[in-house]
C-alpha cells in the first residue's frame, strides 16, 4: 500500500484475505454464487458473506449482483486480471507435489455427456477409486455443450467432431457405430425399413444435441452418405431416456451400438438397417491449453486409455 506521503507501507496479507481472494476468482469466472460455491465446495451464501467482507476491508465495490446476474465491476475486473496467474501457479505447483507423495490427492471436476458418464467413465471408476483414494473427483452430466474453462472445469469429455478447436484433445475410445434399432413390439406392428428413405413413414425417436438442434440421423453405405430429418413426435436429450420409450415400443431409436448393446444380445430389440449403419469419432477428453494437466485428471485419462472400456 502507498502511504500519504508516497512512501510505500506494505500491509500484511491475511490468511482470510487469500482465501477470499480465491473465493472472488471462482465467483469472477462462474458469475454465479451456486456454480462458485459447488467448485470449491462451500455454500453460496459463505461465499457471499465473505465477499461482502472483502469488498469492506478494501472499500471498494467487485461486484455488481442482482438477483439475476452476477457482473464484475471496472475494479474486479482489474482486481481478477492481476491476481489470476498467481494463484494458477500456486495451484500447479501443489498440484506438482504430488510426485512426492505416496498417494496422489487433489480434486477434479469434469463435464462429459451422458454415454460417456455411463460407456466410459462408469466402468473405470471402480479401478480409479481403488489406486486413487485420496483423489476426488466430481462428476457433471450434462448433454449440453458447455465452456469447461467458463464452468469451472477441469476438462471435457465429447464425441470428437464437437470438441472445440482451441483446446488440447486425447483421444479415449475407438470409433463407435451408430445403429438404427426398434423393439420386437415395434417391429411386429410395423415393417423394418429397408432404406433410410423409409423411415418417412415411421415413428422416431428424436434426439436434441447440445446446441438444442434436433439430430439428422447420419447413414453410409460405400460411397453413398444420406442425412436424414427423421420424423417423431418425441424428441429427448439425453439418450438414457429414450431407452425407456425404445423398449415399450414407441419408436425406433439411432443409438450408439455400445448403449444398445446389451438390449440386443438379450432380445429384447432387434437392428435395421444394418448395411447403412454408419461409424463416427469416439469420445476425446479436452481440456486447456493455457493450463497445466492436473495430476488428478492425467491419472484418469491414463486409466481409460489403459483399461479401454470402449476400445481405442
Amino acid at each position: 500500500m502507498f502511504a500519504v506521503d508516497g512512501s510505500c507501507s506494505l500491509m500484511p496479507i491475511s490468511r482470510t484475505d487469500l482465501a477470499d481472494y480465491n473465493y472472488f476468482l471462482a465467483i469472477a469466472r462462474h458469475r454465479n454464487f451456486r456454480r462458485a460455491g459447488l467448485d470449491l465446495g462451500v455454500s453460496a451464501s459463505a461465499l457471499s458473506h465473505a465477499l461482502k467482507g472483502l469488498e469492506t476491508r478494501l472499500g471498494i465495490r467487485l461486484l455488481n449482483r442482482t438477483n439475476r446476474s452476477v457482473t464484475l465491476t471496472a475494479a474486479g475486473e482489474e482486481l481478477q486480471a492481476a491476481i489470476s496467474v498467481p494463484f494458477d501457479q500456486i495451484e500447479q505447483a501443489v498440484d506438482r507435489l504430488n510426485r512426492f507423495r505416496d498417494a496422489p490427492t487433489g480434486r477434479i471436476r469434469i463435464n462429459v455427456p451422458s454415454d460417456a458418464a455411463s460407456l466410459l467413465i462408469g466402468p473405470v471408476l471402480p479401478a480409479f477409486v481403488a489406486r486413487y483414494p485420496d483423489v476426488e473427483l466430481d462428476v457433471a452430466v450434462s448433454n449440453h455443450l458447455v465452456d469447461v474453462t467458463d464452468g469451472g472445469f477441469d476438462a471435457g469429455i465429447r464425441y470428437g467432431g464437437t470438441v472445440p478447436e482451441d483446446m488440447i484433445a486425447q483421444r479415449l475410445s475407438a470409433e463407435i457405430r451408430w445403429i438404427v434399432v426398434g423393439s420386437v413390439v415395434y417391429l411386429e406392428r410395423y415393417r423394418a425399413p429397408a432404406h433410410p428413405d423409409d423411415l418417412a413413414t415411421h415413428r422416431c425417436l428424436r434426439f436434441r444435441i447440445g446446441d438444442d438442434s434436433v439430430y439428422r440421423w447420419e447413414f453410409e453405405r460405400g460411397d453413398e452418405e444420406i442425412a436424414v430429418a427423421v420424423p417423431g413426435s418425441l424428441t429427448f436429450d439425453d439418450s438414457r431416456a429414450i431407452l425407456e420409450a425404445l423398449i415399450g415400443g414407441a419408436g425406433l431409436m439411432y443409438a450408439p451400438e455400445p448403449l444398445v448393446a446389451p438390449l440386443l444380445a438379450s432380445g429384447a430389440i432387434r437392428q435395421v438397417l444394418d448395411e447403412w449403419a454408419a461409424s463416427g469419432p469416439g469420445f476425446y477428453a479436452y481440456y486447456s491449453s493455457r493450463r497445466q494437466l492436473p495430476t488428478g485428471l492425467r491419472l484418469l485419462i491414463d486409466l481409460v486409455r489403459e483399461l479401454k472400456p470402449l476400445g481405442l
